[in-house]
């Protein structure tokens, strides 16, 4: 068996920092952008614990042509009404809001972002706020968003993809997109966009193809896989059982690869590696058996407007009525973030006894905002 080099696993300290706006200039695809100055927030999204909150996640819809269980457990889903949805002018006006907050990063999710009808304007108008801009999809659309992407700077996409197979393509997403999908992969490659693979593993699904998707960044250098452990939500029938832990993920891919661990950052949400000569990376999220919340900078917008402090805390606070009503909106994120848990929506561990029930009666996955 190869010996991999992996150095012990640990959590990074979350370092005391000071977050400062500055006039910059982005370089995408050969188009420079020129941002407005905005002046150095005041008042940041802190919690009780130290940690300031610089990362916006927005639902566009809790809509998708796809349907994988593990997010959208129900064929016969019913969704939200157009009129309970944030529109474009006031998902503008929120992230902007944000953005004097602090927020340097924003990543637009669903459901799948991409079959909003308005997205395009969306994409344009965030594109035009001094952040990094990203999103995450299925990618059986963005063939038709490149040109969106690039002006609006987007250089860098997640992908969802569970299985390099067809058949089990159709099985997880009762959908016969694989071709699309894995066609347009190529294309955004091609066109020099950073891509990162998002891959759920359970034990009854698709663990065996693991070392699959490891393969695929040896040569391709911007290319990224990310392995996600298995999360409880509403519905979606999560079990510990079905679940594949760091450890395990790690065992399966030092027995065929040697890889190095990378340094990593202290916001982030994957311990990253790279195998021996490989271009590309693979990094491991979990949520599950060793969580990063230490250093959670995550803010959630769902596509009604709601705000989570945290993917598992089941308290929310309506941010859209409270804009349509002229309220102070800055107040409202200011108090729910400091209610916000260390970790976990409030449970110790995901073992503990009422955490299981009460994730269950969260949102679902494709209601909160991949």
């Amino acid at each position: 068996m190869k010996r991999h080099k992996v150095a012990k696993a640990q959590r990074h300290k979350v370092p005391e920092r000071v977050y400062h706006r500055f006039d910059f200039s982005l370089c995408a695809f050969g188009t420079k952008k020129t941002y407005k100055l905005i002046d150095t927030p005041t008042t940041y999204i802190t919690d009780t614990f130290g940690r300031t909150h610089t990362y916006l996640r927005i639902s566009l819809t809790d809509k998708c042509n796809l349907r994988c269980n593990y997010c959208m457990p129900q064929e016969d889903m019913q969704f939200m009404p157009n009129a309970w949805l944030m529109s474009a002018d006031e998902i503008r006006t929120l992230a902007g809001i944000f953005v004097e907050m602090g927020v340097q990063k924003i990543r637009l999710t669903g459901g799948e972002p991409l079959i909003r009808k308005d997205v395009g304007d969306i994409i344009a108008s965030l594109g035009e706020l001094p952040v990094s801009l990203t999103l995450t999809t299925n990618a059986v659309f963005v063939d038709k968003y490149l040109d969106t992407f690039k002006k609006a700077g987007v250089r860098s996409l997640n992908i969802s993809l569970d299985t390099l197979q067809e058949e089990r393509f159709k099985t997880i997403t009762k959908r016969d997109h694989f071709k699309k999908t894995l066609d347009n992969i190529q294309l955004l490659l091609a066109e020099g966009f950073s891509v990162k693979l998002n891959m759920v593993v359970m034990r009854d699904l698709n663990v065996e193809e693991v070392n699959d998707f490891v393969e695929l960044t040896r040569d391709r250098p911007n290319l990224h896989v990310r392995f996600i452990e298995f999360m409880p939500f509403n519905g979606n029938q999560w079990d510990f059982s079905r679940m594949v832990p760091y450890k395990t993920l790690l065992e399966t891919i030092g027995r065929q690869y040697e890889f190095d661990a990378l340094p990593g950052e202290a916001n982030d949400t994957a311990r990253c590696f790279r195998i021996a000569d490989g271009a590309g990376t693979f990094g491991i999220i979990s949520t599950i058996t060793n969580h990063f919340c230490a250093g959670c900078n995550r803010i959630r917008l769902t596509a009604d407007g709601k705000l989570k402090n945290c993917l598992f805390d089941t308290g929310e606070v309506d941010l859209l009525t409270a804009l349509r009503q002229g309220e102070d909106v800055k107040e409202l994120i200011l108090g729910h973030f400091q209610a916000k848990h260390f970790a976990h929506g409030g449970h110790s561990d995901f073992a503990e006894k009422g955490a299981k029930a009460e994730y269950e009666t969260n949102r679902s996955m494709i209601a909160i905002g991949g």
